[in-house]
């Protein structure tokens, strides 16, 4: 007596269900993504929380009051120390709803304001990491595969850009484009609008995303599938859209919260050298500077934004690691300079 045995082909996962299995079996990078999505979530609470706290954190009240435990209690008290108006803020009340947080040098929620603060701050980050990618794609997937002359001069544009100091270079173009009153379709790039730090940051990253993808469509190039589209008479623009971009979305993918962190310590220093978001609008780059008067008598006001910066940052630079990790073990792809 015999039988017969058939064999049941074993199912195999795919690249991208092994790599976000490997991404979910990673803690650290799971815990980061969780912080980070309750911060956003937070931010994006912004207006609800004025709403039920029934404050306007960008109006000044001076002349405010509460009720603490059954007392009336000045926003702003008058005293001989701390700001040159002679008045202290309220420190905080550690009551959600109620000055959680205490008031600014202008009797200011800063609860209400660090909500509406991180909102801005990463709307900008957001937009910003969106339009460095396109640029910086764009540029080294052209560069890479076209070589020669066209090579030559991205790369050059690309050396000036990458040999200022980002800050200078952010400063520089942020003073050309208010003088300029630069518009750009429906867009209007002036001082206090959200565009203008969105389009300086988009700008002066783009160098630490083309040059490595420029890099890896020079490998690519000379690939045998590349190759055979090219002797075939494939239209280059085809063969990038279709052939090479394909092989670099992995690296795309890890930039992206790389590129966030990087992109919001970015947009929290020119806020506060005044270039980014303008007051009465927050960011949490201004919010650290309303604070800085007050480092002695409400350390809380400039605290506060600047732990949130720190954890936001490491939040996206633990998840972009995993994320890394996940997508290419091998990859060397980081954000920095030479």
């Amino acid at each position: 007596m015999s039988s017969n045995v058939v064999a049941v082909p074993r199912k195999t996962r795919g690249p991208w269900a092994l790599a976000f299995a490997k991404l979910m079996g990673n803690k650290a990078a799971m815990a980061a993504l969780a912080i980070f999505v309750f911060i956003v979530v937070a931010c994006l609470s912004a207006p609800l929380y004025a709403r039920w706290a029934g404050v306007d954190p960008f109006v000044s009240t001076l002349d405010a009051v509460i009720t603490l435990d059954g007392q009336d209690v000045p926003v702003m008290e008058q005293s001989t120390e701390g700001l040159g108006l002679g008045y202290t803020p309220l420190g905080p009340t550690w009551r959600l709803g109620n000055y959680f947080l205490g008031a600014d040098n202008q009797g200011r929620d800063v609860m209400a304001r660090l909500l509406y603060g991180g909102l801005n701050s990463l709307l900008i980050s957001a937009v910003a990491t969106v339009l460095t990618l396109l640029l910086g794609t764009a540029t080294g997937l052209v560069a890479g595969y076209f070589g020669g002359l066209t090579d030559t001069l991205l790369s050059r544009l690309l050396d000036i850009l990458w040999a200022f100091p980002i800050y200078l270079l952010a400063i520089s173009l942020s003073i050309v484009m208010i003088a300029q009153g630069i518009t750009i379709g429906p867009i209007t790039i002036e001082s206090g609008s959200l565009w203008l730090p969105i389009i300086i940051i988009g700008i002066v990253y783009v160098p630490y995303v083309a040059r490595p993808i420029r890099g890896q469509v020079l490998s690519l190039r000379n690939s045998e599938f590349v190759l055979a589209a090219i002797n075939l008479g494939v239209p280059g623009s085809r063969i990038l859209w279709r052939d090479i971009l394909p092989n670099i979305t992995t690296t795309l993918i890890v930039f992206v919260p790389l590129m966030m962190a990087l992109n919001m310590l970015t947009e929290s220093a020119l806020s506060f050298l005044s270039i980014g978001v303008q007051p009465p609008a927050a960011s949490w780059g201004t919010i650290i500077q309303d604070g800085q008067a007050l480092l002695y008598t409400r350390p809380i006001v400039a605290l506060a934004p600047g732990i949130a910066i720190a954890i936001s940052v490491m939040a996206l630079n633990v998840f972009g690691d995993g994320l890394r990790d996940a997508l290419d073990p091998r990859s060397k792809v980081r954000l920095g300079r030479d």
